[in-house]
C-alpha cells in the first residue's frame, strides 16, 4: 500500500470535509472518541465526522494515502470496540441519518448513522417495519452487515435477507452500487461479511406490514430453568412463525418491575407475536403448562415500543464483555451447564437465545455470506455493569460460561456477538463461505485497508 505521510495533523483532510475533523487537543475529543462500551478506551489520531458521501470518499482516500489504520464507526454499539482505533483515523458516520420510506414499493433507504429506533420511527408511520435487533439504540450499519436478527426473524428472515441494495465507498475511493444485478459478488459478501469490503453509505431494505404486536416478558424462578428450557427446545421449532420468543436468564431490574422481584434471578421469555391475539394467547398459555410464571406482562403494543423496551436498561457508558455461538440443539448436557452459570454476576448480565429458524432456514447457505443457516438459535452471553472495577468479573464469568457451553454448539458465532477472538473463530463463523469471502475481499480490498473489523484477509 502506497503511503505518503505528508499531513500528519490532517490539515488537508480538514479542508476537504464538510463535517468536522476532531484532533486529540480539541475540547470535544474525549466525547467524540467515547464509544458505547466503556471497556474500550482508545485514542485516535483523527476523527472525521462525515456529513455526506463526499466526506466519506475524502476520508477513505486520506486514510489510505497516509497509511493510517482506519476504523469505520456507525451510529450504534459495536461491543468489541471495532468502530475506533488507537493512533489512527476514525471515519465517523453518526451524522449521516437520512431515511426515506417508499410505502408503495415497501422499501426504506437508510444512511449508515441511523439507529434502528430512527428506522422504526420512520416506517411505523406507514404500518411497516423490517428485521432489526432487540434494542432500538442498535446501529443500522453494524447489525445489517453482520447479518442481523431480531423479533421479526422467524417470519421475515435476517436483516440481510431484506437488503435490496447498498451504496459502497471502496478502499480506492470509488463509490459503487451493489445489488443482485450490480456487482452481485460484492452484494453477496456484504450480506453477513461485516465491514470488510467498504463503507456503506446507503442501505435499501424491504419492509413488511408490522404495526401492533403482542409482546412482553414471562419470568420463571431460576429453579425452573431445566424444565422450561427443555420445553422450549421442543416447542419453538413447531411454533407458528408469527410467534417469536427469546429465552433468557437475568436478574430482574428495577422499575417498572415489582419491588419484591428486584434482584431476583430468573429465566424466561420475551415474546413478539405478529399474528392474531388468539394465536398469541395459545402460545403463551402453552408456556404456562410447564411452570408457573413468577411475573408476566404481555400485551398489545406498537412494534417500536417493543423495540425500545430495554433501552434504558443498557445505556451508553457501561462495561461490556460478550461471547456468542450458534446453537442447533439444546442438549440435556448443555442445559445442565446453563443452569450451573445462571446466577449472573451483575443485574445487567445474562444469556439470550435468539431464534433463527423459520424464514431464516428458507435461504440457502450459499446465497449470502451468513454461514450457519441450519442453526436454531444465536446465543449470546454478556457481562455488563457500570462499574469499571468489575471488568475482570464480567470477563471471567462470560468466558467461563461460554467455555462450558461451547462444546454443545455449532462452533461459529454471529460476528456481532464476538470480541477480538482471532481468525479461527471468524473462519468457524462463516464455515463454507469463508474462502469465497476471501476471494471477494481480494477483488475489492486487496491491501486489506478495511481491517479494523472481524477481519477476513484477502486471498493471496
Amino acid at each position: 500500500m502506497a503511503t505518503t505521510r505528508d499531513d500528519a495533523d490532517g490539515e488537508r483532510l480538514e479542508t476537504e470535509l464538510r463535517g468536522d475533523l476532531i484532533r486529540p487537543l480539541d475540547p470535544e475529543f474525549d466525547d467524540a472518541r467515547a464509544v458505547y462500551n466503556a471497556m474500550i478506551d482508545t485514542h485516535p489520531r483523527l476523527i472525521a465526522r462525515c456529513s455526506d458521501v463526499a466526506d466519506v470518499i475524502s476520508a477513505v482516500n486520506y486514510g489510505r494515502e497516509q497509511g493510517l489504520e482506519t476504523a469505520i464507526r456507525g451510529g450504534g454499539h459495536n461491543g468489541a470496540g471495532l468502530g475506533t482505533v488507537d493512533d489512527g483515523l476514525v471515519i465517523d458516520l453518526s451524522g449521516m441519518t437520512g431515511i426515506r420510506v417508499d410505502p408503495e414499493a415497501r422499501t426504506v433507504r437508510v444512511e449508515p448513522g441511523c439507529t434502528w429506533g430512527d428506522v422504526d420511527h420512520a416506517t411505523h408511520a406507514f404500518g411497516l417495519a423490517t428485521v432489526s435487533g432487540v434494542v432500538s439504540t442498535t446501529g443500522v450499519g453494524g447489525l445489517a452487515l453482520g447479518g442481523g436478527h431480531g423479533y421479526l426473524s422467524r417470519k421475515y428472515g435476517l436483516t440481510i435477507d431484506n437488503l435490496l441494495s447498498a451504496d459502497v465507498v471502496l478502499a480506492d475511493g470509488r463509490l459503487v452500487r451493489a445489488s443482485e444485478e450490480e456487482r452481485p459478488d460484492l452484494f453477496w459478501a456484504l450480506r453477513g461479511g461485516g465491514g470488510n469490503f467498504g463503507v456503506v453509505t446507503s442501505f435499501e431494505f424491504r419492509v413488511h406490514p408490522v404495526d401492533t404486536v403482542v409482546a412482553g416478558p414471562t419470568f420463571w424462578p431460576i429453579d425452573d430453568l431445566e424444565s422450561t428450557m427443555r420445553w422450549y427446545r421442543e416447542w419453538l421449532p413447531e411454533a407458528p412463525e408469527d410467534v417469536y420468543a427469546v429465552y433468557l436468564t437475568a436478574q430482574v431490574p428495577g422499575d417498572p418491575f415489582p419491588a419484591e422481584l428486584h434482584g431476583e434471578t430468573v429465566c424466561g421469555l420475551v415474546w413478539c407475536c405478529l399474528g392474531s391475539e388468539e394465536e398469541a394467547e395459545d402460545a403463551i398459555e402453552s408456556a404456562h403448562t410447564v411452570a408457573e410464571p413468577l411475573f408476566e406482562h404481555v400485551e398489545a403494543m406498537p412494534y417500536p415500543a417493543l423495540q425500545s423496551m430495554f433501552d434504558e436498561l443498557y445505556p451508553p457508558g457501561d462495561q461490556w464483555y460478550w461471547k456468542g455461538d450458534f446453537v442447533r440443539e439444546l442438549t440435556d448436557d448443555a442445559i445442565d451447564e446453563h443452569r450451573r452459570f445462571a446466577d449472573v454476576p451483575t443485574p445487567q448480565s445474562g444469556m439470550h437465545l435468539y431464534p433463527i429458524d423459520g424464514a431464516v432456514h428458507r435461504v440457502d447457505r450459499g446465497d449470502t455470506a451468513w454461514g450457519h443457516r441450519d442453526a436454531t438459535w444465536s446465543m449470546v452471553i454478556f457481562g455488563v455493569d457500570r462499574n469499571p472495577a468489575k471488568g475482570d468479573l464480567l470477563r471471567d464469568w462470560t468466558r467461563n460460561y461460554w467455555e462450558a457451553v461451547h462444546p454443545h454448539t455449532v462452533g461459529g458465532s454471529y460476528i456481532n456477538f464476538m470480541m477480538e477472538e482471532g481468525t479461527d473463530r471468524i473462519r468457524a463463523s462463516y464455515g463454507d463461505n469463508y474462502d469465497r469471502l476471501r476471494e471477494v475481499k481480494a477483488a475489492y480490498d486487496p491491501d486489506n485497508f478495511f481491517r479494523v473489523n472481524q477481519n477476513v484477509e484477502p486471498a493471496s
